[in-house]
């Protein structure tokens, strides 16, 4: 069911600057998100990636290769009007440094934009939002929390403690949860078969009925989108 359409993958954990030097960020390399691309542009999608990741890209896919929270915003938000399906696999920083001073260090920290959030309160018709959970504890009553709280209609989560799984690992363990109620363990597997879970749950989700008041309903796939020369960006 994704042949056709076009799907938006987030990868990545961004990099927020301290000075020209320095930075904060997080362990996330991109594998699960990068997975989550390459499977959808296998599938027949026609796939926009925004990462952060170094890992290589197939030339089918449309990449935007993006550092900060405030760029993957930016990228996210410039591409998701136009997609049908949005997949949020980053770990975007939730703060970033505000004011830097000489001397002993001290960094004020400022949050950063909620992309997940925002994605749900500006979601157009007939699209499918999914999130990721990176969790440590209670991660089913959390992920269930989050799924609520976002708007969304799939939640991923995981528990990046747990042996094996999350960061940096080539493979991961998830929980997908439907807003329709529907409840999928993956167990520890490769991160290939995880992202060809997780599509199969986001294909499964464009027949279901429209969810609740500000999340507009669903719809089939609209027409291919051309690019100048037809062929993917860098």
């Amino acid at each position: 069911q994704l042949a056709g359409r076009r799907v938006l993958v987030s990868a990545g954990g961004t990099q927020e600057a301290i000075d020209p030097v320095r930075y904060l960020a997080n362990r996330s390399t991109g594998k699960q998100g990068h997975a989550l691309a390459e499977e959808a542009h296998r599938r027949g999608a026609e796939v926009t990636l925004v990462t952060t990741s170094t890992i290589e890209s197939s030339p089918g896919i449309e990449r935007h290769q993006v550092t900060s929270a405030a760029q993957m915003a930016d990228a996210v938000f410039a591409a998701a009007a136009a997609t049908d399906l949005v997949i949020m696999a980053a770990a975007v920083a939730d703060f970033t440094p505000a004011t830097k001073t000489d001397g002993t260090p001290s960094i004020e920290l400022v949050p950063t934009v909620d992309i997940l959030a925002e994605l749900g309160r500006r979601r157009t018709p007939h699209q499918i939002l999914v999130g990721f959970a990176a969790e440590t504890n209670d991660v089913e009553a959390n992920a269930k929390a989050k799924l609520e709280r976002k708007g969304v209609d799939l939640l991923v989560a995981n528990d990046v403690g747990a042996e094996g799984v999350g960061f940096a690992h080539d493979t991961n363990e998830v929980l997908i949860l439907s807003r329709s109620g529907a409840r999928v363990r993956v167990p520890l597997t490769d991160k290939v078969a995880v992202a060809g879970r997780v599509l199969d749950a986001a294909a499964a989700a464009f027949s279901h009925p429209p969810a609740p008041a500000g999340t507009p309903g669903r719809g089939g796939p609209r027409p291919p989108r051309r690019r100048p020369g037809g062929g993917a960006q860098p």
